[in-house]
């Protein structure tokens, strides 16, 4: 599989001594693994490089929704310097958390597919990052009676699934609406 230009061959070695020095210098007992992704079913998520870790401390790497190692993924991707469009080629796991959590995205999406179809109201997620919207997504393109969008911005960029047939609301409920700027500055 040789989708993009981050292979394990190409980068491998440079994530494995980001890691280490990484490791080492946290003070976590970690071991970690660099493989091809496998070939799925689902085009969920497809990266290229696998990292998987195990060891004493993968409780804390999975603490707090994986805070940890999303953000050891993040560092990775910096210091590869991958472009945000690259940022699928590469996936940080451990204890099947990726898969867990993919399946737990989409029976939500489901379930607030269903919940839409019902009420004939919007759902709106709380604010994701850009992997799991796309989840949400994907689970939702055979659903022909709603349409998901995505909205927002930086970290509070959310999915909200309609009726097929309602318009986009202007803003999150909750949240201030600022009508589009022209010239000048807002006052």
């Amino acid at each position: 599989m040789s989708r993009g230009r981050f292979t394990v061959a190409a980068s491998g070695q440079r994530i494995d001594d980001f890691l280490r020095r990484i490791l080492e210098l946290a003070g976590l007992v970690l071991r970690f693994r660099l493989t091809e992704a496998e070939a799925r079913d689902d085009d969920f998520e497809t990266p290229n490089i696998v990292v998987r870790f195990s060891g004493p401390d993968t409780d804390l790497l999975l603490s707090n929704k994986a805070e940890l190692m999303l953000s050891l993924e993040q560092l990775t991707m910096e210091m590869l310097r991958m472009e945000p469009d690259e940022h699928s080629q590469l996936q940080f796991d451990a204890n099947d958390y990726r898969a867990l959590r993919i399946e737990e995205l989409r029976l939500s999406a489901l379930a607030a597919a269903d919940r839409v179809k019902r009420t004939k109201m919007p759902f709106h997620f709380n604010p994701m990052n850009s992997r799991e919207r796309r989840i949400i997504h994907l689970a939702l393109r055979s659903e022909p009676e709603v349409r998901s969008e995505s909205t927002g911005m930086g970290p509070q960029r959310a999915v909200v699934i309609y009726p097929a047939g309602m318009p986009a609301s202007p803003g999150v409920p909750g949240r201030p609406t600022f009508p589009p700027r022209r010239g000048g500055r807002r006052r």
